[in-house]
């Protein structure tokens, strides 16, 4: 099955920058899912977090797609195309986060 993202090229796959939100860190913040931006490895919290930072993130960069960094979980989402998809060669390593 083919994946609806238009972006698949701006995948780079870079190491997190973060152990948690970066903003949220630096803020005194807090949140509840983490996502780690495919482009640059910018953490950010979900659009369920005050203040979704992931999201805000990706309009304000313009880096569309993510990558979920919660434990067990290694599916990707496109803002820009407003899809969900998994890519396996891009599942994180056992030891990750």
């Amino acid at each position: 099955m083919a994946v609806a993202c238009s972006h698949l090229d701006e995948i780079l796959d870079p190491p997190p920058r973060a152990e948690g939100c970066e903003e949220c860190l630096a803020m005194g913040g807090h949140w509840l899912h983490l996502r780690r931006c495919m482009a640059c490895g910018h953490i950010g919290c979900c659009d369920s977090s005050p203040n979704k930072h992931a999201s805000k993130h990706a309009r304000t960069i313009a880096h569309p797609i993510v990558q979920s960094f919660e434990p067990g979980e290694d599916w990707l989402w496109c803002y820009v195309d407003e899809v969900g998809f998994e890519i396996p060669e891009l599942a994180p390593s056992p030891a990750h986060p």
